[in-house]
C-alpha cells in the first residue's frame, strides 16, 4: 500500500480531558452520557479524568466511578494532581500526559455541554483541519441557556479580552475547547495561569503565534452546581487578564 494512502487511512488521535474538583458525584451523570457517546463514535479518543487535588474521600468516589466508566469506555483513565492549584493546571498536566496526541481537547464535567456537541467539534476538525473553539451562541440549530448573572458577565469578559490584549474570539471563556497538538505545543512553555484564566492566556498565546481557529456555536445549557461565581471571580480574572497582558507586551508568547 502506497505510504499516502496509508497515511489518509490513519485516524488522528485525540486527547480529551475533563477537569475536576470536588466534582465526583456531578461527574457521575455526564459521564455515563461520555463514555457511551465515545464507545459509538468514529474518533480515535483518549479520554483522561484529571483531578486537581480534591482530596483523599474524592479519590476514592473517582476510582469508583473509573471502574464503571471503563466498563462503557476502556479507554478512559485516571490523572490526580499533587495539590490543588486550578483547572488550566491540571488540564496542561493531563494534555502532557499523551505528547504524541494529534488533537488535545478539554470539556468541563458539569454536562452544561451534550456529549454529541462534542462529538461535532470532533467532526469539524476533522473536516476544517485547525483548532476549534466552542462558543455559546444562539442559532438556528444552537440553543443557549445561562442565567441573566452568567451572561452579563459572560459579554463583559468578552469585551475585556478584546481590550486588553486583542484576541477576537465571540466566547474566550466556554468550557470545550479542541486543539491541534502542533498548534500548542510551541506554545505551551509560555502559559502560566493556572486558574479560570487559563482560556485567555492560551488564545493569547495562540493568536500571537499566527494561529487561525474555527469557532463553532454549540447548544449550551447552564447546570446547577458550578463552583464558578462571577462577581466574586471577576476581580482575580480582570488581574490575571492583565498580567497576560503584561507579558504579551514582552513578547512571551511570540
Amino acid at each position: 500500500m502506497p505510504i499516502a494512502e496509508m497515511k489518509a487511512q490513519t485516524k488522528s488521535t485525540i486527547l480529551l480531558v475533563t477537569p475536576v474538583w470536588k466534582d465526583a458525584e456531578r461527574l457521575a451523570g455526564f459521564g455515563f452520557e461520555l463514555a457511551e457517546t465515545l464507545a459509538g463514535c468514529s474518533h480515535d479518543v483518549d479520554w483522561v479524568i484529571a483531578d486537581d487535588g480534591s482530596g483523599p474521600e474524592q479519590r476514592r468516589q473517582l476510582e469508583a466511578l473509573h471502574e464503571k466508566l471503563s466498563a462503557v469506555y476502556p479507554r478512559v483513565s485516571l490523572h490526580f494532581a499533587k495539590e490543588h492549584r486550578g483547572k488550566g493546571s491540571v488540564v496542561r498536566e493531563a494534555w502532557a500526559l499523551h505528547p504524541e496526541s494529534d488533537w488535545l481537547a478539554f470539556v468541563d464535567a458539569d454536562g452544561s455541554l451534550a456529549p454529541d456537541e462534542l462529538i461535532r467539534m470532533f467532526d469539524t476538525a476533522e473536516q476544517d483541519g485547525q483548532t476549534v473553539l466552542a462558543i455559546r451562541k444562539r442559532t438556528a440549530t444552537t440553543h443557549v441557556d445561562l442565567s441573566i448573572t452568567r451572561a452579563v458577565a459572560h459579554r463583559l469578559f468578552i469585551v475585556a479580552v478584546r481590550m486588553l490584549v486583542g484576541v477576537q474570539c465571540a466566547d474566550p471563556q466556554c468550557g470545550a475547547k479542541l486543539l491541534r497538538g502542533s498548534d500548542y505545543r510551541p506554545v505551551a512553555g509560555s502559559l502560566k495561569e493556572a486558574g479560570l484564566a487559563f482560556d485567555a492566556e492560551m488564545l493569547t498565546a495562540l493568536a500571537d503565534s499566527g494561529v487561525v481557529w474555527t469557532e463553532l456555536p454549540v447548544t449550551w445549557i447552564e447546570k446547577d452546581g458550578g463552583k464558578v461565581r462571577p462577581w466574586r471571580d471577576a476581580w482575580g480574572m480582570l488581574a490575571a487578564l492583565w498580567r497576560i497582558r503584561v507579558r504579551q507586551r514582552n513578547g512571551e508568547f511570540k
